[in-house]
């Protein structure tokens, strides 16, 4: 299948987790064997319109992300490539217009990736962005549920979630036993009070926690660990890659999930699929409840005297190491449930 992806600003030009989720799928796409390209604004070094680093090629539209230059060459340059599906990004709105042009242009349907970080204003061009997608894909019902609230209809969403490396999961060796994990980026939304008062009603029993994670709240939350006097047995990592988390999460037994924003629970998932039992304080704003409610280690709860009581409860599972029933989160997993969306909409185009 021919794919392709529009994204005026990449993850070069803003790092945010909805870029890089649908740059990760497309070059599982381009793995698989379809022929993927990025239409971009450029972002290497270098005069050749063109570059690829890998399976996935990034073609550039715009030397810089200008929109009005983007929006006015994309629809002809899409054209040309002559795509089965169209994938786009929703910001700006006005790109997404210019997608859907050239999407009719090559006749094919349109797909928008709405993970739900980027802040998409309410304005005309908005509103017309929604309507003009075959499918709108969200990570979770949270983040559904606001954009049917802007204007998208229940058919023209679906949800596909965030995914795990299964077998990276297998291979990394677990980091030392600790009883509690947490990971977040410590700033305002972290709420990792919640976790620490939860933590210190446990003060008369043995644990040790580890926090994950770096940010401006650091040094309030270290503070606050101090001032609750369990700071000697909560140890704050700092930021870490993937492979260091895996292994910190494999040595865990719970990991509590507290923070007020989450479109997806990355890291919970990533812990459960390692073994974890989660801990889920619901918040209105995170869709973090959404993976817990129908598995069996894991307990939701409303406050940190909740967050405690799970805690010691807790103490009745078995440690494990990985959970194999978290596979259907599997990148190959998720990625197939992309190629039946993009076979579906094609379909529906009359392209097959």
């Amino acid at each position: 299948m021919r794919v392709a992806v529009v994204a005026m600003r990449t993850s070069h030009y803003r790092d945010t987790e909805g870029r890089r989720r649908l740059e990760r799928v497309a070059a599982e796409l381009a793995d698989a064997g379809h022929d993927v390209t990025v239409f971009c604004s450029q972002w290497w070094d270098g005069f050749d319109d063109e570059f690829a680093p890998d399976d996935v090629t990034y073609r550039a539209v715009t030397v810089s992300p200008t929109v009005p230059s983007f929006c006015a060459r994309l629809p002809f340059i899409l054209a040309r490539y002559r795509p089965d599906v169209v994938h786009a990004l929703p910001t700006p709105p006005s790109v997404v217009l210019a997608a859907s042009a050239g999407a009719t242009l090559a006749r094919a349907p349109l797909v928008t990736e709405w993970y739900g970080d980027d802040d998409v204003p309410e304005s005309v061009p908005a509103s017309l962005s929604l309507r003009s997608p075959e499918r709108i894909v969200t990570p979770s019902e949270l983040v559904r549920t606001r954009v049917r609230e802007r204007g998208a209809s229940a058919d023209q969403t679906t949800v596909l979630p965030q995914s795990v490396d299964m077998d990276l999961v297998r291979e990394v060796d677990p980091d030392d036993e600790i009883d509690v994990a947490y990971a977040h980026r410590l700033d305002g939304s972290a709420n990792v009070e919640s976790l620490l008062l939860g933590l210190a009603e446990l003060r008369q029993r043995d644990w040790s926690a580890t926090v994950v994670g770096d940010g401006p709240e650091r040094e309030y939350y270290e503070q606050e660990a101090a001032d609750l006097r369990i700071d000697d047995r909560v140890t704050f990592v700092g930021a870490c890659d993937l492979e260091r988390r895996v292994s910190i999460y494999k040595g865990a037994h719970v990991f509590v999930q507290t923070a007020f924003r989450e479109c997806f629970a990355t890291d919970l998932l990533w812990a459960m699929a390692c073994g974890c039992i989660g801990v889920v304080e619901y918040q209105a704003d995170s869709s973090a409840h959404e993976l817990v409610e129908q598995r069996d280690r894991a307990y939701r709860v409303t406050n940190p005297q909740e967050i405690a009581d799970k805690i010691a409860e807790s103490a009745a599972y078995d440690r494990w190491t990985v959970d194999e029933s978290v596979a259907e989160y599997d990148h190959e997993a998720v990625r197939g449930r992309y190629e039946e969306l993009y076979e579906t909409v094609a379909e529906e185009h009359g392209l097959f």
